[in-house]
């Protein structure tokens, strides 16, 4: 087995430095499946059509939330090898009280490891692949800051199937 070297593994982190990813926010975030393989749908007339696969990403989204309600998925899109989302972390209180203090929020990387961990099982059930490795070990994300960067963000996230034959991945 091969062991961790920082001489010879060289893994760049995107993650601001300093940074505290469970504190209240809107995140980009893009996670990839492994080896950029499409097992989510096809792209047909610029419109995703969700396979099994693809429909058990939604269902999984909806779990998130269901489970955190300090979580929203502002926007999501599911891509044949990708999946793009906003995600929202709110301030969460206890009892619904408006004086009652907040708890502590799950980090942003805590959040797209359950996604991962959830989506992953159930897609192995689905597929009677138990132990298969679906996403790419690590995720994009870019905080947004501003309303602008919002809905540019929003935009391509919604226009992305539109571009699916420009995918350098795609293999159509």
């Amino acid at each position: 087995m091969n062991n961790y070297n920082p001489d010879i593994h060289h893994r760049h982190s995107f993650r601001l430095q300093g940074y505290d990813y469970s504190q209240e926010g809107l995140y980009f975030v893009t996670i990839c499946v492994q080896n950029m393989k499409c097992i989510f749908g096809n792209i047909i007339n610029g419109e995703i059509i969700l396979n099994e696969n693809g429909k058990i990403i939604i269902s999984c989204c909806k779990q998130i939330e269901q489970q955190n309600p300090h979580i929203l998925f502002h926007i999501y899109c599911i891509m044949p090898n990708h999946f793009h989302a906003i995600i929202e972390i709110t301030n969460p209180r206890r009892g619904g009280s408006r004086t009652a203090l907040p708890t502590i929020n799950k980090p942003l990387g805590r959040i797209i490891g359950a996604f991962k961990t959830i989506s992953t099982k159930q897609i192995n059930i689905n597929n009677n692949t138990i132990g298969n490795q679906i996403w790419q070990r690590n995720y994009y994300e870019h905080i947004i800051r501003n309303e602008m960067s919002y809905n540019n963000i929003y935009w391509y996230i919604m226009n992305n199937p539109q571009k699916w034959e420009y995918d350098k991945f795609w293999k159509g």
